[in-house]
């Protein structure tokens, strides 16, 4: 159902290396790339992300209650993905776990901008 997300940015160069560093784990390249946006993804695959500018000019501003989940292939690619993420600027919002009784397992951090995600796997 969902194409791709897009999440805004105050500083573009940073927000990517983040993203660069995330995307390279889950084997996902830049897909398309111009003035003041990029998104990772690949053609006909998943869900993708894109990074912009905010299109009115205005700050980007974080969402409370928005949350982009990252489908990891297993326990360990969670963890890697959670230690990536805090190793490129990003902050922990709960480290790598089981969470509840169902066999979901998930890391939570959030980019250098303020916008949470999460590694999982169910």
């Amino acid at each position: 159902m969902i194409g791709y997300v897009t999440l805004g940015t105050n500083d573009l160069a940073r927000a990517a290396k983040f993203y660069d560093a995330i995307a390279a784990e889950l084997d996902t390249p830049r897909m398309m790339e111009f003035d003041g946006f990029i998104a990772w993804g690949k053609p006909g695959g998943a869900a993708g992300i894109g990074l912009t500018k905010p299109f009115d000019g205005n700050p980007a501003t974080v969402g409370n209650g928005v949350m982009v989940a990252l489908e990891a292939k297993d326990k360990e690619q969670v963890d890697r993905l959670y230690e990536i993420a805090l190793a490129n600027g990003g902050t922990c919002e709960g480290p790598p776990g089981p969470r509840g009784d169902g066999g979901f397992y998930a890391g939570y951090f959030r980019d250098p901008d303020g916008n949470k995600l999460n590694a999982f796997i169910m």
